[in-house]
Order: structure tokens, then C-alpha cells, then sequence
């Protein structure tokens, strides 16, 4: 059985059952925005490690979460769809357009009641950018692309107050502020916001620099056998917000001794058989007990990276995992990073 899937893979993997936009048929309407979120944590009350996972709760996040993911999956095949330049691009972008406007304009996501609400939101924050930053260029309607942006300005500020102000200490060294700094740091750029710009570029170097020498991120490897799991989830945004601030001018490369090289260096080690996680959390991981297998979403920071640092041998190596597209790092990656992509 492997559970752990339905709890941080839900909603990664692109979806083709019901695309926003078909070439034969009219724009459809965006689906109820969600503009509350007020769940609990996953796990159970007593789990230090936040690894013990309650299924009643996961089950209420999920739901909770269910709607906007499939609504960032729909958004993202059409705006990856956009990018190839297959069909009419223009009524393309326009309907992904007409639809974000439809949340924008209800304040999506400007409830959080809860603290897991608010670590939550980062990462959805970023894939709506990564839709927009695809389909924007070809949409005709520009006061509902202000309308757009200014919503993700009010969101960005809300979450770089929340990552200094109200995060617990272990989450601000964690995988969920790394994939709030890579939604930050797209807003940033979308709306030339100099402080956003400014905050990701901090919390980037600020994240790389928790490595330790072996390229360990130190709050992932207490979760126990998750720990490799929550390393290779950190991973994703770290290498897209480096390679986003490289093109931006505002290079982190090389930070903390490459830390960033080191971090993928030994997530790609431990993919092998998970004994350096191991070691540190004292579980066996649950890419390796039958809890959960590798899936090439996982991996679709690959393509980010290589662009960043070329390496023959991982590029040999991510051919293990292609095509590559995940829907929270803008779908296709070889097409949004390397100009090629798949057909699929």
C-alpha cells in the first residue's frame, strides 16, 4: 500500500482528464474558488518527527487542497500547451486568463486560518505564477492580467510576513519555506517587486546554507522515514529558485561552499538505497519499505538544474525519469527550462 502518495504527491503529476481549454470546444468556467482554508496538521498530535501520519486529518487535507490542485493541473496543460505553440494560442491564454481572474477576483486563498493552511500555500502560490508567467505573454485582456498580479502581490506580502513573523523555527529552515521563497521569488519577478526579489534571494541562501557537509538538509532528516522524502521534496524549489535568480542577476550559485551542489549530490546518492537517511533519522525510508516508489515528478527539478550546472553523468541519469513534468514547478520542465519537452 502506498499511502504517503495521497499525502504530498497529491496533485503533483499532470492530469489530461478535464483540460481547461480544448481547441474544439468554448473556454469552460473556472471552478468555485477557494477562497478559506482552515485544516489541521497531518500528522498525529504526539509525532515529533512529523512522520506519524493521521489519517482522518490527511484525509481532511486532501480535501481541502484536492480542488486547487486539480485546478493548477488543468491551468498548467493549457499553459504548457501555449508554450509548444500548439493550436490558437491566444484563445488559449486568454481562457487560463479568464479563469485565474475568476479567483483572483473572489481573493483566492486570503482566509488561512490555520498555521498548516498558511505552509500550504506557498507552493500553490508558485504554480499559479508558473501558469501565468507561461500564458500572460499571448493574453489580450490586460486589466484582468493586473487584476491577476495584484492578487498574487497580496498573497506574496502575506506569505513573507507569515515565513518571519508566525512559521515555527523548524519550518523556517524546511522544505515548505523553500517552495513559499520559489513562489515569492516568481511574483517577484512577475511584478517587479524589488522586495520580494530581495526576501527570495535571502531565504534561498538562507535555506542552502542549513547543508551540512555531506549535503544534508538537517530538518528533513529528523522526519523520520520520510526524511529522504522531505529531502527530495526541498530540493525541487531550492534548484528553481537558484536557476531563477541566476537569469534574474542575482546569483546565489556557489553559496555556503555550493551548498546547493552538495544538496543534490546527496540526494541523488541516497536515492540508491536511503542508508545515509537512514542513519540520521533511524528509520528504514519509505522509498524503501514499500510505503512509496520513486516517480519521475519527484525528479523534474533535473532539468532545472542541469541548466543550471551542466553534468554529464546526471544528465545520463535523469534519463532514467523522462519526460518530466510536474505541475507545481510549471509543468513540462524540459520545455519551460531546456526549450524541448515532450510530446506527451
Amino acid at each position: 500500500m502506498r499511502k504517503f502518495l495521497s499525502i504530498a504527491g497529491a496533485g503533483v503529476l499532470m492530469s489530461f482528464a478535464s483540460p481547461a481549454f480544448a481547441d474544439d470546444e468554448a473556454c469552460a468556467a473556472a471552478p468555485e474558488p477557494v477562497v478559506t482554508l482552515g485544516f489541521g496538521s497531518r500528522y498525529t498530535d504526539d509525532s515529533k518527527s512529523r512522520s506519524d501520519i493521521d489519517d482522518e486529518s490527511n484525509a481532511e487535507v486532501n480535501a481541502a487542497l484536492g480542488p486547487i490542485d486539480d485546478f493548477v493541473r488543468d491551468l498548467t496543460q493549457v499553459a504548457n500547451n501555449v508554450t509548444k505553440g500548439g493550436g490558437d494560442r491566444v484563445a488559449q491564454a486568454d481562457c487560463a486568463i479568464a479563469q485565474m481572474l475568476t479567483w483572483a477576483g473572489a481573493d483566492a486563498f486570503s482566509e488561512l486560518n490555520t498555521i498548516t493552511a498558511n505552509f500550504s500555500i506557498g507552493s500553490r502560490l508558485g504554480a499559479f505564477a508558473l501558469v501565468y508567467r507561461q500564458v500572460a505573454p499571448y493574453a489580450t485582456d490586460v486589466h484582468a492580467r493586473q487584476t491577476i498580479e495584484d492578487w498574487l502581490g497580496r498573497r506574496t506580502a502575506e506569505q513573507m510576513t507569515f515565513w518571519e513573523e508566525e512559521a515555527t523555527s523548524g519550518a523556517k529552515t524546511g522544505n515548505l519555506r523553500a517552495w513559499a521563497t520559489l513562489g515569492i521569488n516568481l511574483v517577484g519577478q512577475i511584478r517587479n517587486d524589488p522586495i520580494a526579489l530581495s526576501w527570495s534571494e535571502w531565504s534561498a541562501t538562507y535555506l542552502q546554507c542549513q547543508a551540512l557537509a555531506d549535503g544534508s538538509l538537517p530538518q528533513e532528516m529528523r522526519r523520520g522515514k520520510y526524511a529522504l522524502h522531505y529531502q527530495l521534496h526541498a530540493v525541487a524549489p531550492l534548484v528553481l529558485t537558484t536557476l531563477l535568480l541566476e537569469q534574474q542577476g542575482r546569483s546565489i550559485k556557489g553559496v555556503c561552499d555550493n551548498a546547493l551542489d552538495r544538496i543534490v549530490a546527496f540526494t541523488i546518492a541516497d536515492l540508491e538505497t536511503g542508508e545515509a537517511s537512514a542513519a540520521y533519522s533511524g528509520k528504514e525510508q519509505s522509498l524503501f519499505d514499500g510505503t512509496e516508489e520513486l516517480e519521475s515528478f519527484q525528479m523534474a527539478w533535473l532539468e532545472a538544474y542541469l541548466v543550471l550546472s551542466p553534468n554529464p553523468d546526471i544528465d545520463a541519469y535523469a534519463d532514467r525519469f523522462r519526460p518530466m513534468s510536474n505541475s507545481k514547478l510549471g509543468g513540462d520542465q524540459a520545455l519551460l527550462w531546456s526549450g524541448t519537452g515532450s510530446d506527451g
